[in-house]
């Protein structure tokens, strides 16, 4: 009986609260915050290149690239602090309540215990020779037993009634903050379109197509080759 109540806690505790999945968020905010700084030192150190010195063009180019990077590193900032104020930080409360659930299963766990202990001691009242002094002896256990009894029912079936109760409950909790993750995500990545949108339009050249692009790089690619200070031996 023990050992299967613990099982059905730990099976219960998974459902309820998979440690993965505040790791995999953490994991991922880490991600996007490594990416947008990483794409922000980029375009710094782009600009401060000497080829932007040498080409306006090229200066005009990074430094669209610069703004847009910024910006996308800002909009990943908000979305990182909403997702740890709306998700992650409420998963780590909703973990808190373990501790409590554990300690009423280790009382009930004990109560289990103690009316094992008393039960088995009437059990052996009960099989010896119905003497007087075993009588009394048999009535002083029933007597303890009887309260030890009441409060074990009492604790398993709280928990047996309260547990489900509160395994259905996750979803409305876990529901706004999953509302909130899809929010943050969508805002970011409607920002993301309109700011690359925004530098597509600053940098790109018109009336070429990808593949004529990737002909004309090949063109250029294909002068510097032609130069006998790169020509193979």
């Amino acid at each position: 009986m023990q050992s299967g109540f613990r099982s059905r806690l730990g099976s219960l505790r998974n459902r309820l609260y998979p440690r993965q999945s505040k790791e995999i968020l953490n994991e991922s905010m880490e991600s996007f915050n490594t990416m947008s700084k990483s794409a922000v030192k980029i375009s710094c150190d782009l600009l401060s290149n000497p080829l932007c010195e040498q080409d306006p063009k090229f200066l005009e180019m990074v430094t669209a690239l610069d703004t847009a990077m910024k910006r996308m590193d800002s909009f990943n900032q908000e979305k990182v602090n909403q997702i740890q104020k709306t998700v992650i930080e409420p998963l780590k409360k909703f973990s808190g309540v373990f501790p409590s659930l554990n300690m009423a299963v280790k009382r009930r766990e004990q109560a289990l215990q103690d009316y094992k202990r008393l039960q088995s001691k009437v059990e052996k009242y009960e099989e010896k020779e119905k003497t007087g002094p075993i009588l009394a002896k048999l009535h002083q256990a029933r007597e303890e037993l009887r309260p030890v009894k009441e409060e074990f029912e009492a604790k398993n079936k709280q928990l047996l009634e309260e547990m489900p109760r509160f395994y259905s409950s996750r979803i409305d909790y876990f529901k706004p903050s999953f509302e909130s993750l899809i929010r943050a995500q969508v805002v970011y990545y409607t920002e993301m379109y309109k700011i690359f949108g925004d530098l597509t339009e600053q940098i790109d050249v018109p009336g070429l197509t990808d593949e004529e692009r990737e002909k004309e790089n090949e063109a250029k690619l294909n002068e510097l080759r032609a130069l006998s200070i790169v020509a193979d031996d």
